[in-house]
């Protein structure tokens, strides 16, 4: 698949018995980030469609921010190294970005634990891949390659503009949560937390 870049890897985690599945979209109609549950108790999924496949796998909030940033890295590097045209930021008003919410059903294909991120010189596409959680840790030669063995995956291309599309909508929904206390930056529960500036005073969003 065309030059990579070097792939990111987080939260090492599958290696099962049976033969791999990789769910490849080319061309997907829609790749984003989105929540599932109210501020404070929210479920982090990213979810893939095209034509009549959906999926969804669920991971952290930090991984969704941590994919958001090298994606933006990503493409400065991809436009230094290939000269290739990579879109700015879109701005806060974009009417184009995607604001509704996930497809339903959201069903968790699986739980995300080591992630990938290339460029594919050939199609001239980001790859993001988001392989499924593993007992043992993942060999870095399975990411972003299909091999028979190792953890199921989901591998997505994206156009540089889709790409920039996704990492906004995705820095979106992360800080779209819990407010945070303008004291020790802890997110504030509505019933407000213990903060430990205050010497234990609970504050709430309305202080």
């Amino acid at each position: 698949m065309g030059e990579d870049l070097p792939t990111i890897s987080a939260w090492p985690r599958v290696v099962g018995a049976m033969a791999r599945v990789i769910h490849v979209f080319r061309a997907p109609d829609r790749f984003v980030a989105g929540t599932v549950g109210q501020p404070g108790d929210r479920t982090f999924y990213l979810q893939a469609s095209e034509q009549s496949r959906l999926i969804s796998v669920a991971l952290e909030k930090q991984q969704v921010q941590v994919l958001a940033e090298r994606i933006g890295s990503l493409l400065e590097e991809v436009h230094r190294r290939f000269g290739a045209d990579v879109p700015d930021d879109p701005p806060p008003d974009d009417d184009n970005l995607d604001t509704e919410p996930l497809d339903v059903p959201v069903e968790e294909e699986f739980r995300v634990g080591t992630m990938g991120l290339g460029w594919d010189a050939e199609s001239k596409a980001v790859v993001i891949e988001l392989l499924a959680v593993s007992e043992e840790e993942v060999d870095e030669a399975v990411v972003l390659d299909d091999t028979e063995e190792g953890p199921d995956a989901v591998r997505v291309f994206l156009s540089p503009t889709a790409a920039r599309a996704f990492a906004e909508r995705a820095d979106r929904v992360v800080n779209a949560g819990r407010k945070p206390c303008p004291l020790c930056a802890e997110p504030l529960d509505p019933d407000g937390h213990i903060c430990p500036r205050q010497n234990g005073y609970r504050r709430t969003e309305e202080d």
